[in-house]
């Protein structure tokens, strides 16, 4: 990504704001930890894809890494994100598992769906990274 890990970091813990940014969530709500942004042990309630979903953060390496798991009816999943400094900017890996029956009917109806939704998700982020603030205020301020 052409943007600072300091700023993809910024932007991709500040979940309360990612409906601002990322089409496919929504109504993110924290059930325990400070919104807007994830810490270790963040137990949070959102919506991706049209399906209602409870995460938890499971890895939590500021500036480095984050991962939450995901419940939701029909399946489970754990998401996990690396940012590393890289010449102009950062490299950005996301991988998703999904395990259940509605992953298994969601793959089998629209195979390329979560491989687009996270394409989508990785531009979005370098896009507010790169000109857009991780607006409202944050634990510290």
């Amino acid at each position: 990504m052409r943007a600072s890990p300091e700023a993809v970091w910024a932007s991709l813990i500040r979940a309360a704001l990612w409906p601002e940014w990322y089409p496919n969530s929504s109504n993110v709500r924290f059930v325990r930890g400070s919104p807007p942004d994830l810490a270790a042990g963040t137990r949070f309630r959102w919506r991706t894809f049209g399906v209602a979903i409870d995460s938890t953060i499971m890895e939590f390496v500021p500036g480095e890494r984050v991962a939450w798991n995901a419940r939701g009816i029909g399946g489970d999943a754990y998401h996990a994100w690396l940012i590393r400094p890289a010449a102009g900017g950062c490299h950005v890996l996301t991988e998703e598992t999904q395990h259940g029956w509605l992953a298994r009917l969601g793959h089998f109806l629209l195979p390329r769906r979560m491989y687009k939704g996270h394409e989508l998700w990785l531009e979005s982020l370098e896009e507010r990274a790169r000109h857009g603030p991780a607006s409202g205020p944050g634990p510290n301020g």
